[in-house]
């Protein structure tokens, strides 16, 4: 029995005999059951009841003297119970030494009390938890210890006050590590993909200003590299809106809106995903960061996501979220016939992958050591604390930097950006440099972008700029600050970080830390300050005095990590 399991046992125990206390009745006796996240188990007082569930974060404990019952449900499924008159009557049905009551002596258990437990997921931390489930951090309790900071164990149990009812059954539509671009895809091929099709984006090309006429392959490869989304999931939005990814689009699609925004800002298959990733990040982070609890579709329904949903879940959910008509909204749903079908249709079970690369943060995750980006005894500005990423919507993941100048506006710098870490770059194209951080000084990086932790630096000059395949240390020079490579209205560099595939958020569990130097978010996005120990550096685009920052000439670098 696992130790989550024997607390759940340890706590039904401690109910029903509170229960038992109270009822008059002689019931027959209950045998400890072991239960596993993928299982729903109810007890009665003369059966037991079992169900399998698909949905494994979220169940609920009462205790009721009244009706002489207590029951744990998995609230997200409804399921058809299966009854059965003995535990041994099935191998799922296997029994146990009673658990020490000592496990649970610590937890409030009344005949009247009820709790929701939860197995936390990648990513969670206690902060977010809460506001998902609309309880107070402090009145969240666990069997095991629970850091008040940082992200919690995945799989661990939490034990919430219930105070929800009549809630709806939560399905899980894709995992995380089909929406970002996960180890689950490192080795996917985009061309190689389309080339075994006859479908419409086999041959199809598209002139951009950066590249010329550029593959389709091409431009999902660039957008799912750019964005951090998951390849499968960009084929799979098109296959099932315009049936263009294995077939010829359907006759009422228009070419140049293939996912059906017409906004002519969006025309053209690149602007087209280009949304599409925003508004999957938009979803998911938010979730992820517990600044989306609910969301609004154009015709005025409200949706508010269970609150045990996944990212990847929520990141599909505020997709579909922007369509009129909310026909395609719940159609899109449908495990049936919707995106998740089409999905595994395409590429195969994809629970089945996740299983072999999440969690995405494992137990003990933690940012390696890092510097700031330029060299010790030049000035810079911080300039922008939390924002996105990639386009206007997204991970609140970055942060920019600019060099201390008499000018403003985009000019020339011969300051040097420099690397925060020990590592390989795998990238340098379009002004962004990606570098692909060593593990440690004896386990180096992998050169994968889907694996472990990755550093984004963008608005690098081509002047100078380093070459892929370059191996830097921490503090050698990458390249100077500018413009290039999108929308920027000042010399700077701009810069965030990956862990398997997905942007950490700047704030939050695991904050931005460049030599002792954390980052904590204003009040709107582009605001925040940075702090180490009574110092503060305030962001400014500007770059007035309160922004200035300066490495000191003899700063200790890491040795990788």
């Amino acid at each position: 029995m696992t130790r989550n399991s024997l607390f759940i046992t340890s706590l039904l125990l401690v109910l029903a005999t509170a229960v038992l206390s109270n009822c008059q009745v002689q019931p027959t006796i209950i045998k400890p059951v072991s239960i596993t996240p993928s299982q729903t188990v109810s007890y009665h007082l003369d059966t037991i009841l079992l169900a399998q569930s698909q949905q494994p974060n979220l169940a609920t404990v009462s205790g009721n003297s009244s009706s002489n019952r207590m029951v744990i449900s998995d609230t997200p499924t409804q399921p058809a119970l299966i009854s059965t008159s003995s535990p041994s009557a099935s191998p799922d049905h296997q029994t146990h030494p009673t658990p020490a009551s000592g496990s649970v002596t610590h937890l409030p258990a009344t005949p009247t009390q009820s709790f929701t437990i939860y197995y936390a997921q990648s990513g969670d931390d206690l902060k977010v938890v809460a506001q998902h489930f609309g309880v107070d951090p402090g009145e969240i309790t666990s069997p095991d210890p629970l850091p008040r900071e940082g992200l919690l164990t995945p799989g661990q149990v939490l034990l919430l006050p219930a105070r929800f009812s009549g809630y709806k059954p939560a399905i899980r539509l894709l995992p995380d590590s089909e929406v970002v671009y996960s180890p689950s895809a490192a080795d996917f091929d985009v061309a190689a993909y389309l080339n075994h099709t006859n479908g419409f984006l086999k041959t199809h090309r598209e002139y951009l200003k950066s590249t010329g006429w550029t593959t389709a392959a091409n431009i999902l490869t660039r957008i799912a590299l750019e964005n951090s989304i998951n390849p499968r999931l960009l084929l799979a939005l098109l296959e099932y809106h315009c049936h263009c990814v294995l077939g010829q689009p359907d006759k009422d699609v228009q070419i140049d809106f293939l996912l059906g925004n017409t906004d002519f800002r969006r025309k053209g298959l690149y602007r087209q995903l280009s949304w599409a990733a925003s508004r999957l990040s938009a979803g998911y982070y938010g979730w992820r960061g517990g600044t989306l609890g609910e969301f609004t579709t154009p015709t005025g329904l409200v949706i508010r996501p269970a609150a045990d949903l996944n990212a990847g879940s929520v990141a599909v959910l505020y997709f579909y979220a922007f369509y009129k008509d909310n026909r395609i909204f719940s159609q899109a749903q449908d495990i049936e016939i919707g995106l998740p079908a089409v999905h595994t249709r395409m590429f195969g079970d994809p629970w089945q992958r996740a299983a072999s690369v999440e969690p995405l943060f494992p137990a003990g995750s933690a940012q390696p050591p890092l510097i700031l980006p330029f060299e010790p005894g030049r000035l810079w500005s911080f300039t922008s604390g939390p924002h996105t990423v990639w386009e206007n919507e997204g991970a609140q993941a970055a942060l920019d930097f600019a060099p201390a100048t008499y000018a403003s506006g985009c000019i020339q710098s011969d300051a040097w950006v420099v690397a925060v870490g020990d590592g390989l770059v795998v990238r340098s194209e379009f002004g962004a440099v990606i570098q692909d951080l060593d593990v440690t000084a004896s386990a180096p990086a992998d050169g994968l972008e889907q694996t472990g932790w990755v550093i984004l630096y963008m608005h690098i000059e081509s002047r100078d700029r380093v070459a892929p395949g370059t191996r830097l240390k921490a503090g050698d020079r990458i390249g100077h600050p500018s413009c290039e490579g999108g929308r920027a209205t000042g010399t700077h560099v701009h810069m965030a970080r990956k862990f398997n595939g997905e942007w950490v958020l700047a704030v939050g569990a695991m904050p931005f830390d460049l030599e002792g130097w954390v980052v904590f978010a204003g009040e709107k996005p582009y605001e925040g300050v940075l702090k180490r120990g009574n110092q503060t550096v305030i962001a400014h685009p500007y770059g007035s005095f309160e922004t200035k920052i300066i490495r000191p000439t003899l700063t200790p670098t890491p040795g990788g990590g």
